[in-house]
């Protein structure tokens, strides 16, 4: 492969212009717009208001404690059933409106000289067992290798994944750029860092061990020709390869196939803000690079992404294209990664909150509060799961009385309606979702997701604790637990559904 002082040598760039780079990939986004950063959880008035409301809580607690436990259970109530109702409204929309399509003869019949110049970002860091596999992802993209740029983003203090990418020889199509170290060792600083080395019209991300369906790329060209021009963003499906290598694997799997087959087209054709999976998506570069680009003190730098999008009056669409990707089949491991999923979706709810007169402005009434029912409301409803859980067994145990008096029948009704037919209906909606893309080899998995969600909780309990700890500590997902897949099987495979 290339090396990183050959780009330097191409692009005649100093040793200053490189730390501008940097300087640039890490402070950015903080330096234009400190409120569009993540670095202080809390700015202006949020602080304030924060603390303000926990001593009010805390002074009727004190004063009048069993008429504000059943306040704060009514609004709890009234935050399952809001979140409830708009995730069917989504489904339905979904279902009726799926990803967009784009036939192979019409992804091949744009001639290579209009085609435009790609940049696609690989960052890996202490992954060297993954890191052999791009190669050959890379080579199966029908892409004319002159129009196509593969930066490989790695730590300059990497050496073992550094030393793993060397070790598979010379690549005409991937250049590793190595990364100079500095905090925060995020995903999004490395992206920021490529992104000035960059020289594609259109930019995408993958992952080192994925799986991009080879006619991704033109897929999206053709799209973006189709679209408006307010289409900042296009999104791809990810997949998972190895859904039945455990239960764990398999309840991943179904959850993908539910948010990207369903969900995500239903956000896209009602124009409410779409938070972006962490690999393909395929992003104008000057629009990118207009809106500042990647948060690198965000850990789920791709749903601020997608909310900084759509607040910029840019919108997002989906398309019927897929990536195969290795769902975590460690639990441990997976703990982590979702921990990290929920800090960053209070992260990015507390950023775009700074302005809420103009949010709402931009985004109107319905999509702002799905905005925070979606990024707010999925880490914190996932933390009171096992509150009423807990409350749920201590009736059944014993029936207690404190238990009754905190649920008045203008309470016990709603909240038996969110329990029971709650979640029911998420439940129906992962049989549908495994009905209408044929994957009934996945039943067991739809039926026992309430284990699922119960990971989850443990999962966002950390993430809350994080976020008031360590909120811009990126928990590293370990990659490579699964057997190597049968490509073409697998492409078959994901192709199908």
């Amino acid at each position: 492969m290339r090396t990183h002082w050959e780009i330097l040598d191409a692009h005649t760039v100093t040793p200053e212009q490189q730390q501008y780079a940097l300087d640039r990939a890490i402070n950015g986004l903080r330096d234009d717009d400190p409120r569009q950063s993540a670095a202080k959880p809390l700015l202006g008035w949020q602080k304030p208001v924060l603390l303000s409301l926990l001593a009010i809580a805390v002074a009727f607690a004190v004063w009048r404690p069993m008429e504000t436990a059943v306040t704060l259970i009514g609004l709890c109530t009234l935050a399952y059933l809001l979140t409830l109702g708009d995730r069917v409204l989504i489904f339905r929309r979904g279902l009726a409106s799926r990803p967009i399509v784009i036939p192979d003869d019409v992804a091949r019949a744009i001639p290579e000289d209009e085609l435009p110049a790609y940049t696609i970002l690989v960052p890996a860091y202490n992954e060297p067992e993954v890191v052999a596999d791009l190669i050959g992802a890379m080579d199966s993209l029908e892409y004319p290798r002159d129009r196509l740029q593969v930066l490989l983003l790695l730590e300059a203090d990497d050496q073992v994944t550094i030393d793993a990418a060397e070790a598979c020889g010379e690549s005409d199509v991937i250049t590793i750029l190595l990364v100079p170290p500095a905090e925060p060792r995020t995903k999004p600083k490395a992206c920021n860092y490529g992104l000035h080395f960059a020289t594609g019209d259109i930019v995408t991300i993958f992952d080192a061990e994925d799986l991009p369906e080879p006619l991704q790329l033109r897929r999206v060209v053709a799209a973006f020709r189709n679209l408006s021009d307010d289409v900042a963003c296009v999104q791809a499906k990810l997949v998972y390869h190895n859904g039945h290598q455990n239960l764990l694997t398999a309840w991943f799997t179904a959850e993908y196939g539910l948010w990207f087959g369903y969900l995500l087209p239903g956000m896209m054709v009602s124009t409410s803000p779409i938070p972006l999976g962490g690999t393909s998506n395929h992003l104008r570069r000057e629009m990118l690079q207009g809106i500042g680009a990647w948060d690198p003190f965000n850990v789920t730098e791709d749903a601020d992404l997608g909310l900084r999008i759509a607040a910029n009056g840019y919108r997002t669409a989906v398309i019927d294209s897929y990536t195969l990707e290795e769902a975590n089949s460690d639990p441990i491991n997976w703990i982590r990664q979702r921990s990290r999923w929920y800090k960053g979706y209070l992260q990015t709810w507390l950023v775009h909150i700074r302005r809420p007169v103009k949010l709402y402005r931009t985004l109107g009434l319905r999509s702002f509060i799905r905005f925070t029912l979606v990024l707010a409301g999925t880490p914190i409803i996932a933390v009171l799961n096992l509150l009423f859980w807990f409350i749920t067994v201590l009736w059944f145990l014993g029936q207690p009385a404190v238990v009754g008096e905190v649920f008045p029948d203008l309470i016990y009704f709603p909240a038996l309606v969110a329990m029971i037919i709650g979640n029911f209906t998420v439940m129906y909606m992962n049989m549908i979702a495994l009905r209408e893309d044929d994957r009934s080899d996945l039943l067991l998995a739809a039926l026992t997701v309430w284990l699922f969600w119960l990971m989850m909780s443990v999962a966002a309990a950390k993430g809350c604790y994080q976020m008031i700890r360590q909120p811009s500590f990126w928990e590293k997902t370990f990659h490579g637990l699964a057997e190597k897949p049968d490509e073409d099987a697998a492409h078959r495979a994901a192709a199908q559904k």
